[in-house]
């Protein structure tokens, strides 16, 4: 009897013991974190998803037209790829790439694949040639060489437009699914036109060819002519509603919203060389409209 009892004492506490030693590691922390919320907490932990969205993207390539090439700027009908909006070293203009790698980052990591004269059809080229540099950030902007054309009746489909421009954005995820895309609005051309129709100079330089469906005639207010250019006009809009819906489908695409489109550009903003592409502030301009775009919090 008194061994029945030894032992029940005994497996008794060895029972307690157990009890004990369980109670004392929850209590301390005890376990290497093996409580009941410790799994929920590691869990939620690792499952937070890291930002779609990078707001300081470590490289930059630029596509597009004249515009991102700097045409006019610096001298008449030339190239000036140093006042690029997008990657330009001009102190002046403050570039994108300045803005987001400094100095010294845009000129080891910033691209400029534009060409002047490129309409939207050219892109796929130009992305398959910027994937090579496996940027973090492609700028675009591209679509008015497509409404400039000889005739309103030559201007780009808006189904092609389309077509090309959703070719050059599967160009780029085919090769970077992760790289990250700023889409920049095609400018308001009928207010490039009524800014830059009062300078003679800009009107003689118009004639050389430069925008001919909006420019043509720049003192032309007859029915016909106004007829034409709002049909460039009501073209632009069509393109940049396509810009805006083929990048909404992509998560890592932002549109600027028609910032560049909305924006009033003056007789400071416009080259003095032609009246119609950016000068050296318009392009300033263009790299702080990109630079909010991409550096926002929220698209």
């Amino acid at each position: 009897m008194r061994k029945r009892r030894h032992r029940a004492r005994a497996a008794l506490a060895v029972v307690v013991t157990a009890v004990l030693a369980t109670a004392g590691c929850d209590a301390f922390g005890g376990g290497g974190g093996d409580g009941p919320d410790s799994g929920a907490n590691a869990s939620r932990s690792a499952a937070k998803p890291a930002p779609v969205w990078n707001r300081s993207p470590d490289s930059i390539a630029a596509v597009g037209d004249s515009i991102t090439r700097g045409f006019d700027a610096c001298t008449v009908l030339s190239d000036c790829p140093e006042v690029s909006w997008a990657t330009g070293s001009d102190a002046k203009v403050d570039s994108l790439a300045v803005r987001l790698l400094g100095v010294t980052g845009a000129a080891q990591r910033s691209w400029n694949y534009a060409v002047t004269g490129a309409r939207m059809s050219d892109l796929p080229e130009q992305m398959a040639q910027a994937t090579t540099r496996s940027p973090e950030l492609v700028t675009v902007m591209a679509g008015a060489n497509d409404a400039c054309r000889s005739s309103a009746r030559a201007m780009t489909s808006v189904a092609s437009f389309r077509s090309d421009f959703e070719e050059a954005m599967s160009t780029l995820r085919s090769a970077l699914p992760k790289t990250q895309v700023y889409v920049a609005s095609v400018p308001n051309l009928r207010r490039l036109w009524s800014a830059g129709r009062e300078n003679p100079l800009g009107k003689q330089v118009w004639k050389l060819g430069i925008c001919p469906s909006m420019l043509r005639d720049a003192d032309d207010l007859t029915r016909a002519a106004t007829q034409r250019r709002d049909k460039v006009q009501q073209r632009v809009e069509a393109y940049n509603a396509v810009l805006k819906e083929v990048c909404a489908k992509d998560r890592r695409c932002r549109f600027d919203g028609n910032a560049v489109f909305d924006y009033s550009f003056d007789t400071e903003q416009l080259s003095h060389w032609d009246w119609f592409h950016p000068s050296r502030n318009g392009q300033a301009r263009l790299a702080e409209i990109a630079y909010r775009t991409v550096t926002a919090q929220k698209p």
